[in-house]
């Protein structure tokens, strides 16, 4: 299984960027998916997921209104839209999959394949 993610960049606060991650190895409709962000010294900790179980989403009470994930099943590609970008959306972005349901979104749980990153910073 390998995840190539790409989208990331350099954008002032109130715009925008759409990450993609191109899946292979993996039919996407069976697993959960989603991305994942971190930043030094903290934990890495899940932005927003697509359930295996019913396709349902989940988002971080930080991005609910501002950021949106879909799914293309034909390219194997998901994808994450953030609008109104913050500097505290700066982090290293991650898209993972793996088994189970992704209900909590957690990376520590249901979350094995991951991309190697993409850099989002948000600065003027």
């Amino acid at each position: 299984v390998q995840l190539q993610a790409s989208g990331g960049g350099l954008v002032q606060p109130g715009g925008s960027l759409r990450l993609s991650c191109e899946v292979s190895g993996f039919t996407l409709d069976y697993h959960p998916i989603g991305w994942f962000r971190q930043v030094p010294g903290k934990e890495r900790e899940g932005v927003s997921c697509i359930r295996s179980t019913d396709g349902s989403t989940y988002y971080s009470d930080s991005v609910k209104g501002r950021f949106t994930i879909f799914r293309d099943d034909v390219k194997n590609t998901v994808y994450l839209q953030m609008n109104s970008l913050k500097s505290e959306d700066t982090a290293i972005y991650y898209c993972a999959t793996g088994w189970g349901s992704g209900d909590r979104c957690l990376p520590t749980y249901d979350f094995y394949y991951w991309g190697q990153g993409t850099q989002v910073t948000v600065s003027s």
